[in-house]
Order: structure tokens, then C-alpha cells, then sequence
């Protein structure tokens, strides 16, 4: 679902009026500038409830482009996902004030919006005396800006590594993309294409309407260049660019979403914690997930179907405290699953996790996990958890803790299904597969004994899972 821009005028004049009686000042007051302005500006937006900046992904519309009323203009980072940012009025996107790959703080404005070609120069005028909101400007861009272009093109050779010397001097080229060697002008999807392919947009010639960079262009020079390149020029650009992955000794700034995890886990220290352990015997859910796997079925989906059954009958380790004066049995058992991504983890959500069928629940957790990892998750598919599971079981990782998410009641690290040897019931010894987990809660709403008992309901059902299939 893409959200609306926010939006407010800037007055393109501040008429002095100077009225002779009170009555005349006070209806000058009430009707300001915003009937004759023409500018709006364009904030970033807030696409979560803990999003404090976002970081602009790309521009879907350049300067100059009219634009409508509900049509994506931008895709914007935020600490979970990228989204589509649609306009909130008819105009002209006339100034770009945060460039692609700048941070901005929510509510900070990224752009100007005229209302007519005629208030375009005046708009750029505007945001060129404003400071760029962006927290995120190179050495190289504030250099290139203030120089001439003989003597940018050599800052930026100069600040680029020795292995990319020659790209850095390709991309100043021109084509008809982008606008005079000013931006390369390319659909969202050509640019994603073009970083997952390590295709230079700038050096691709755009068969779309202006000579937009399209999808197909980007394909076209992906497999131009596969033809291009030898086997031993292939294999040393690889050599090369595992080199440059990770150059050690730097210090790494947080990108927004690993910003976003370091606030939750500083919150969470200010929750008193409990932990409370329990083995499983995993038998007949393995035994069951051998047998449905081929429909689908995916194990987090069993876990997450199993823990919702055992939720619903304890309903207060499904509640959570927010303000440390009350707590909340929640309406829904939602189950939100870590998922590890690119610099950061995401948790996206199950919701009504117990009236679910498993095979529907497979369904949309595997949808949900394509989302995450493309960044295009919404706010109601990451934020509505009510309860955690963490699963490290498939890294082999047999017991571990999990830190509590702030707004919840607890969280579930559930290890590995490994055969163990074990006594049996007889006296004798034999061989189970056992799953441990260890449970971390809010102390201040759910004790021991609510954990305990919900742990032995948990372990009923996955020793005997028959109603994880209904």
C-alpha cells in the first residue's frame, strides 16, 4: 500500500500589507499566503511507528515531470522496508532537494511540487538557497558541486579506489538517459535490475519513452557484456570485487534499518526478563512435515501454527505491556518470525496465526519472506506481532536466547531437531530427535508458572500434532 506525501505551501511572495484598523489586520492574519502560493514542498514521509529518517531509494519521477494526484514519485528506505511514495496533489516535480542515496528526518522536505510551469524556476530558486536535508553527501559530491567539471571529474577519480578507477571515469559519459551527463533517467525495476546484474546504468542507452532505461535495456547490456567478457576476466572482476566487499579497519555507519534494530534491542534492556527452557521430542513433527513438505509446508509455518494453538489457551503469554502500568490481552494471536536480511532482520507477521489452515499459512509466509527480502513489506505485515519466534534450528544451532522486542509479551529461540540419545519409559536407552527452546518474557505481566504451563500445551501438541493439519 503506498503512502501519501505530506505536503505544505510555500508562499512564492510575503506581501506587506499595512491595514489602518484592527478588524482589517485580523482578516489579513486569517487569509496568509497560501491562496496565492503556488509551492509545495514534499516531506519524508513516517512509514512506521519507530521510523525517525529514511533514505531515498530512487526517483520515479525527474525534474520537471507532471505529476497526479495518488502517482508514485518516490521509493523511500525506511528502518523495515522500501516503499512506493505517491503525491497528494496535481503539479510539477519541480525541485529534487535529496538526491538518491540521501538521508532525510521525517518531516524534512525532499522535494518541491509547483503547481504550474510557470512556478518551476521559482521552486528551484527556493530550494537552492535551502540546505540540503540529506545527511548523506560524499567528500566527492559537496567537491563536485562547488568546481568546475574538468576539475570534479578529477576529484571523483581521486576518491574513488584504485579497482575502479576506469568505471568511475566511464560513468561520466553521456547517453540519452541521462539528461546532459546530470542523472541517468531509468524505470525502479532497470535500476534494481542493474545492481543485482552489475550493469552501469550510465553507460546503458534507454529505449523507453525520452530514452528511459528500461528493464529489457538493462538485460540486453547484461548479456552484452557476458559475451564481452572472457572466463579469466570474469573470474578476476569476481577476485576483485570480493576484495573490495569488505575493506577491514573502516568504521561503518548503521544503515536505516540496523539503525532502527539498535534502538529496539536499547529499548528492550529497560524490560525485566525472565527465561525459561523446555525439550521437545520432534518425532512426529518430523515425521509430519516429511509427509506434507511436498503441498508446501513449510517447518516455520508448523511452528508458528503450533505455538498459536498452545497461545490460544494461554492467553496471557499472547498480552504485552507498553506503558508499565497495564497490559493488553491482545484481540488476535499474531506470530511474527525473524527473518534474517542484508544488514539487519525483519520480523514479518503471521496474523491470526490459530484460525489459519497450514497449508494457507505456508502460502503466506513464503510470500511474506519474497517481501521481506525485497524490501517491499507494509507496515501491517512487520508491526502487528503479538508474539516472536526466532528459529536457528536450520543454521544447526541447537539452544540459544532471544532478545525481547519492545511491545511484546515474549519471544520463542527454537533450536535444532537433532537425534539424541535418551531413556525410554521401559528403562532402556534409545534414540529421539529433541528440539530445545528457550522462551524470554516480560516478567512483568507473565511468570513462571504461565510459561511452564504453556510450554507443556506447546509440547502436546508438537509430540502429537494431529490438529496442526485442521
Amino acid at each position: 500500500m503506498a503512502h501519501l506525501l505530506n505536503t505544505s505551501f510555500i508562499p512564492s511572495s510575503s506581501p506587506t500589507l499595512r491595514p489602518r484598523n484592527p478588524t482589517v489586520l485580523i482578516q489579513t492574519r486569517r487569509a496568509p499566503t497560501r491562496i496565492v502560493a503556488k509551492i509545495r514542498e514534499i516531506f519524508m514521509p513516517a512509514l512506521s511507528s519507530t521510523m525517525t529518517e529514511g533514505k531515498i531509494v530512487s526517483w520515479m519521477k525527474s525534474e520537471g515531470d507532471k505529476l497526479s494526484k495518488g502517482e508514485s514519485v518516490v521509493v523511500v528506505e525506511s528502518d523495515k522496508a522500501d516503499m512506493d511514495v505517491e503525491t497528494f496533489y496535481d503539479g510539477y516535480l519541480a525541485a529534487i532537494m535529496v538526491e538518491e542515496g540521501g538521508v532525510a528526518p521525517v518531516g524534512s522536505a525532499i522535494a518541491l511540487l509547483a503547481e504550474s510551469e510557470a512556478e518551476i524556476a521559482d521552486a528551484k530558486s527556493k530550494a537552492a538557497s535551502t540546505s540540503p536535508s540529506s545527511s548523506s553527501s560524499s567528500a566527492a559530491e559537496v567537491a563536485a558541486e562547488n568546481v568546475g567539471p574538468t576539475v570534479a571529474a578529477e576529484v571523483a577519480v581521486a576518491v574513488a579506489p584504485p579497482q575502479v578507477k576506469e568505471a568511475a571515469s566511464l560513468s561520466l559519459s553521456t547517453h540519452p538517459a541521462s539528461e546532459g551527463g546530470k542523472r541517468v533517467v531509468a524505470s525502479p525495476y532497470a535500476k534494481k535490475l542493474a545492481k543485482e546484474l552489475k550493469v552501469e546504468l550510465g553507460r546503458v542507452v534507454g529505449s523507453g519513452p525520452s530514452g528511459r532505461v528500461v528493464a529489457k535495456d538493462v538485460e540486453a547490456a547484461a548479456a552484452a557484456a557476458a559475451v564481452s567478457v572472457g572466463p579469466t576476466a570474469a573470474e578476476a572482476a569476481s577476485v576483485a570485487a570480493k576484495s573490495v566487499g569488505i575493506e577491514l579497519g573502516t568504521v561503518v555507519p548503521f544503515t536505516t534499518m540496523q539503525g532502527a534494530v539498535s534502538r529496539n534491542m536499547v529499548e528492550s534492556l529497560a524490560v525485566p526478563t525472565f527465561r525459561v527452557g523446555y525439550t521437545f521430542t520432534a518425532d512426529a513433527l518430523d515425521a509430519l512435515y516429511k509427509k506434507i513438505k511436498s503441498k508446501g509446508v513449510t517447518m516455520t509455518a508448523l511452528l508458528a501454527k503450533a505455538t498459536a494453538l498452545a497461545l490460544a489457551k494461554h492467553p496471557v503469554v499472547n498480552s504485552s505491556c507498553r506503558d508499565g502500568k497495564s497490559f493488553t490481552y491482545n484481540s488476535s494471536i499474531n506470530i511474527a518470525v525473524a527473518v534474517a536480511m542484508d544488514g539487519g532482520l525483519v520480523t514479518p507477521v503471521l496474523q491470526d496465526a490459530d484460525k489459519v489452515d497450514i497449508y494457507s499459512l505456508s502460502r503466506k509466509w513464503k510470500e511474506l519472506v519474497d517481501k521481506a527480502r525485497a524490501k517491499q513489506l507494509q507496515p501491517q505485515e512487520y508491526n502487528t506481532g503479538t508474539f516472536t519466534l526466532s528459529n536457528l534450528g536450520m543454521f544447526g544451532v541447537d539452544r540459544f536466547d532471544a532478545i525481547l522486542p519492545p511491545g511484546t509479551g515474549a519471544i520463542m529461540a527454537v533450536g535444532a531437531s537433532l537425534p539424541t540419545v535418551v531413556a525410554t519409559k521401559d528403562g532402556r536407552i534409545g534414540m529421539k530427535n529433541q528440539m530445545q527452546v528457550n522462551v524470554t518474557a516480560d516478567h512483568r505481566v507473565i511468570y513462571g508458572a504461565d510459561l511452564a504451563s504453556f510450554l507443556q500445551t506447546l509440547a502436546n501438541i508438537i509430540e502429537d500434532p494431529k490438529d496442526l493439519t485442521f
